[in-house]
């Protein structure tokens, strides 16, 4: 043990964590094993400095003597791009000895700079199974050389669905490598991918089997909120003495946006990360949360998993978790490497049957969760909100001003503007009120009445048969004889001018009608005059 904390020591590590002392004297001698911790105790350089120990790197003896040098020794496959690359600089930190070559693999990126440092060679990869797989499947990336293979959060990539990329990135390796699993939580199904992948493997759990699943450090407030209300009680924490970096935690993705956008309307600085961002602007998110320039993130669950993030105050889960390993690795983002942080969950009424299960599940003393709302004195005074504290920095905008500004953010987000891709109205003259349309009528100047200019009258001629019968414009009205007495007078040359009237005169007064017809001069009925009943004739 005393080589250990002499070689952890040299890189910083005057104290270690349980699961690092524990699992780095096991894991150095090449024994498959199943690492448990907390979240935030060091699991990450437990593996990290026992796979470096097994590698051989370029200067040293057992470099030249490898059957292909500059190929892979070492794998991590890890569920999130933001953990690979924590992940790497990690192991990059602690190889600031021995000079091992680390790369990271992982999506959303150009493939032209991952191939052209597995060209040069690298000794240690870490990635997301999907890339690491993609090249594989193109002989880029040969991992017949692996001596020790590494799933980081082995449970959240099996409930993300990369076991079938994971088997096959496995059966790649060879029979003889070395094989470690290290996450907080094992489920059955951890369990039963170590009987079929690992020989003889060691479980080292680094805590009692009683003890409790979360940090002690981590001060923690359930409260039932309403989901409305939930935004206001987030503005008035993140006001609250300590609360220097706070990330929440939303279920989906336009969720995550419409919150950061929403903070920044009130005056706070709050980022993003979710699905829909691309890598350039995750990476940019994150750093500008690590650098301090962004007092809030706003994240799903992609963040929940391994970001270690120095000092984060608070965590918030702005709604209830699934289930309890996702709560536990939520809150797990504070109180690491010893701090202390604060962790709120806001449970709508509708999950308050749901988070009874994980609080039974997990052993805490919230079941029965208080009904609290951004005014209530017991909620101010567990999270130590100043009296008084309003829920914004800045004035809040006017209406138009506000529907203008999100309009303006669609169109830079390639959303629909102003106008909705089917050419109607656009969220802004929709979200105006029937009381701000009434008052914009009242206010506005009433244009005064023009009189119309006195148009001449017109002298129209009405024809018959092409003849002319009388003029419009003073004359008589047109006599017109009977249908009957028409046919009696002359049979043979009234009769076609007879039925000509009869026609012109049910043209004349034809109506158009819901469903009924049209009536007849002569009071037929519809059928009789025109054919089928609602024809048009």
């Amino acid at each position: 043990m005393a080589p250990i904390v002499e070689a952890l020591a040299e890189i910083g590590i005057t104290h270690p964590f349980p699961i690092q002392a524990l699992s780095i004297p096991i894991a150095i001698q090449g024994t498959d094993m199943i690492g448990q911790a907390r979240t935030g105790t060091g699991k990450t350089l437990a593996f990290g400095i026992s796979l470096l120990q097994r590698v051989a790197v370029p200067g040293e003896e057992a470099y030249d003597e490898l059957d292909a040098p500059g190929k892979p020794q070492a794998l991590v496959m890890c569920p999130t791009r933001e953990l690979a690359l924590q992940v790497t600089r990690d192991i990059a930190i602690a190889s600031t000895i021995r000079k091992a070559r680390v790369m990271t693999v992982y999506g959303g990126v150009s493939y032209d700079a991952q191939l052209d440092k597995l060209t040069d060679g690298v000794d240690v990869v870490v990635g997301t199974p999907g890339r690491l797989l993609d090249l594989a499947n193109r002989r880029s990336l040969d991992l017949s050389h692996v001596k020790v293979l590494v799933l980081d959060e082995a449970d959240e990539m099996l409930d993300l669905g990369f076991l079938p990329d994971v088997e096959q990135l496995i059966a790649k390796t060879p029979n003889d490598r070395q094989t470690l699993l290290f996450s907080a939580t094992m489920p059955s199904a951890i369990v039963s991918l170590a009987r079929r992948h690992l020989s003889h493997p060691v479980n080292v759990r680094a805590e009692a089997h009683d003890a409790q699943a979360t940090v002690p450090d981590t001060t923690q407030f359930v409260y039932q909120a309403h989901p409305l209300d939930k935004p206001q009680i987030i503005a008035k924490l993140l006001q609250a003495p300590g609360a220097d970096r706070v990330m929440v935690f939303c279920k989906t993705k336009r969720g995550v946006q419409r919150l950061a956008d929403e903070l920044e309307e009130r005056g706070f600085t709050a980022t993003s990360i979710h699905g829909d961002l691309t890598q350039l602007a995750r990476e940019k998110s994150l750093k500008q949360f690590r650098e301090g320039k962004a007092q809030v993130i706003v994240c799903t669950d992609v963040a929940a998993r391994g970001i270690d993030v120095a000092k984060v105050s608070h965590v918030v889960n702005f709604e209830c978790p699934d289930d309890e390993k996702t709560y536990i690795h939520r809150i797990g983002r504070t109180a690491r490497a010893g701090n202390s942080g604060v962790a709120v969950t806001l449970v709508d009424w509708a999950d308050v049957t749901r988070w009874r299960v994980i609080n039974r599940i997990l052993d805490l003393p919230f079941g029965d969760p208080q009904e609290s709302y951004s005014t209530t004195p017991q909620l101010l005074e567990d999270l130590q909100i100043p009296a008084g504290t309003k829920g914004r920095l800045v004035p809040e905008k006017p209406r138009e001003e506000r529907s203008s500004d999100s309009g303006r953010d669609r169109r830079d987000r390639g959303g629909r503007g102003d106008r909705d891709s089917r050419g109607g109205r656009g969220d802004r003259d929709r979200g105006r009120s029937r009381d701000s349309a009434s008052d914009d009528r009242e206010g506005a100047v009433e244009r005064p009445r023009t009189e119309r200019a006195e148009r001449p009258k017109r002298s129209r001629t009405r024809r018959r048969n092409g003849e002319v019968v009388a003029a419009t414009e003073g004359a008589a009205p047109v006599e017109v004889l009977d249908v009957q007495d028409a046919v009696v007078a002359a049979p043979s040359s009234v009769a076609g001018a007879a039925g000509a009237t009869g026609a012109a005169r049910k043209r004349r007064r034809r109506r158009r009608s819901g469903g009924g017809g049209t009536s007849s001069a002569n009071g037929s009925s519809p059928a009789s005059a025109s054919g089928p009943e609602g024809s048009d004739g």
